[in-house]
């Protein structure tokens, strides 16, 4: 297996992203989850840009890193001045990292139009930041910014750029696709002609995603001899992002028989990716290849007989290897034999050729035809099972509740917009209490949690981690009928469940008892007394 090296620029590239902010804690946890997942290099920002990314790196000498190693980032010197001169440059110096990437410009329009200096002067300038920087004692990663168009439109120059980097000491230099606007192909024929004329030193891809080939041109320039790739982790930065790198990573180890992650098994990958979206306050898109909730869920019949039959007749790789699950999205399409899965799962005495598979399948079609859809809400379909098997024993019944909004706010200072009361029968026994939330389906929650977990304890571990809604009937306007799909988690385990109504509260509601119950049941607790 050949080696590619990984470098990750999600603290500084994927920092540009539209919505992304980074605390200085933020970026020490992402620093410590990329390491744990194999990634070699990790640039952490331009210490010499902002007083966050100075401190970053004054506490980033005390981390502990078993596979990365920390880069600064930071541009060539400025037009007309010596490089020890220059603020930026010395602050690359004082970050004291063992590796700097240095970007300077490769297409000759930006040298004479944006930075407006000479094409001679931009060469200097590569050449004594990159050597300034050698002499240090760092290594330098040169980031040979808009090469691709700039070897588009003057060959000679964008080679220039390249050798002047080398004549200053870069150890690696990264051909960057900064636009994001060239098809896969001519990547794969520029890198590979780049290669040919500078044979003995590493040669790098960094690839945007404006028209969707981030990844895909990073793989042809990796096809082609390129053994540095570089990208942001779930993908996000500046415009449309960066070439997601958890792609790209998957599809090396996987597909192309290449080693990136220094022998860390793959199927951490998943998790971490996981873990830097909840710190990046991110949502990876259910439909990402390897790591997306929806990458390996299968919905129609004859897929989840297939996969039930043989998991490759519909799955390039099993999911565990890059530590994702299979998923079977209960619907009325699935089929009898997800069905008779999910019935013998709740009741494994029950034969799966009895015709209450039948009855359940038309049950599910009615409830789809109203409104319900089971495919992210499985559990409150498993609810549907115990009841139509009588399996189900309400753990409380509903006395009745009230909401109560107000405007202006009674108290503006708390953050509660809403209250609400909520009373419910245990057994034969009565209770009732209330609660302030921010809106009245938080306020709900809160009161319902609170009025049942003196019967059940087990619910103060429970929160809501999302809520959904969808409107069902635009055309009813106000008296639109609506969906209601909530997340929980106890903080171990997470689940989902659904309501529908033309009321949204009372949706909200049939989600919220839909949750409290599964998790009971889930606990193998039993009701304080049969309430049916």
């Amino acid at each position: 297996m050949s080696k590619v090296a990984l470098f990750d620029s999600t603290l500084r590239d994927g920092s540009q992203g539209e919505g992304i902010s980074f605390s200085v804690e933020d970026k020490l946890k992402i620093v410590r989850a990329l390491d744990s997942l194999g990634v070699q290099y990790i640039e952490a920002g331009n210490p010499g840009s902002n007083p966050k990314d100075l401190q970053f790196f004054e506490r980033a000498k005390d981390l502990e890193l078993k596979n990365a190693t920390l880069v600064s980032f930071g541009s060539t010197r400025r037009r007309n001045i010596d490089a020890k001169d220059d603020v930026n440059l010395q602050n690359l110096v004082k970050s004291n990292t063992k590796v700097v990437s240095i970007f300077g410009k490769s297409w000759d329009f930006h040298v004479t139009d944006i930075i407006r200096t000479t094409l001679e002067e931009n060469l200097n300038m590569i050449e004594d930041s990159v050597r300034f920087i050698v002499d240090s004692g760092s290594e330098v990663f040169f980031d040979a910014e808009h090469y691709f168009d700039g070897y588009v439109a003057n060959k000679e120059y964008a080679l220039a750029t390249l050798k002047a980097a080398l004549d200053g000491g870069a150890s690696t230099l990264v051909l960057c696709e900064t636009r994001g606007g060239m098809i896969p192909s001519l990547v794969a024929s520029i890198t590979e002609e780049t290669g040919k004329l500078f044979p003995s030193v590493p040669l790098g891809i960094h690839a945007h995603d404006d028209i969707g080939c981030g990844v895909a041109s990073s793989i042809a320039a990796i096809e082609v001899g390129a053994r540095h790739v570089q990208g942001t982790l779930l993908g996000f930065g500046e415009r449309c992002g960066n070439a997601n790198l958890a792609s790209i990573i998957a599809i090396l180890e996987t597909k192309m028989g290449h080693d990136c992650l220094n022998g860390v098994v793959l199927e951490n990958l998943t998790p971490v990716c996981r873990a830097v979206a909840e710190v990046a306050n991110v949502r990876i898109p259910h439909g990402t290849p390897f790591i997306g909730r929806s990458a390996f869920a299968h919905k129609g019949g004859m897929h989840i007989d297939g996969v039930q039959k043989d998991p490759s007749s519909f799955e390039h790789i099993e999911p565990t290897v890059v530590g994702n699950e299979r998923r079977l999205l209960m619907s009325e399409v699935a089929g009898r034999a997800l069905m008779s899965k999910r019935i013998t799962a709740i009741a494994p005495d029950l034969d799966k050729d009895d015709p209450v598979t039948v009855t359940l399948m038309n049950e599910l079609k009615g409830l789809e035809a109203q409104g319900y859809q089971f495919e992210g809400a499985e559990s409150s379909f498993d609810l549907v099972i115990r009841r139509h098997l009588k399996l189900y024993h309400p753990f409380f019944t509903l006395v009745h509740f009230q909401t109560l909004g107000s405007k202006p706010y009674a108290d503006p200072l708390s953050g509660a917009t809403h209250q609400a009361v909520v009373k419910v029968k245990v057994g034969g026994e009565s209770a009732i209490t209330a609660a302030e939330g921010e809106g009245p389906v938080n306020a709900l929650d809160k009161a319902l949690r609170k009025v049942l977990e003196q019967f059940y304890p087990t619910l103060k571990s429970v929160h809501l981690t999302d809520y959904k809604v969808r409107v069902l009937d635009s055309g009813s306007a106000t008296a639109s009928k609506v969906r209601v799909l909530i997340e929980s988690t106890d903080g171990e385990d997470s689940w989902s469940t659904i309501g529908v109504s033309k009321d949204i509260i009372e949706a909200s509601w049939l989600a919220l008892c839909d949750s409290i119950e599964y998790k009971l049941i889930a606990d193998g607790i039993t009701p304080t007394d049969d309430l049916q």
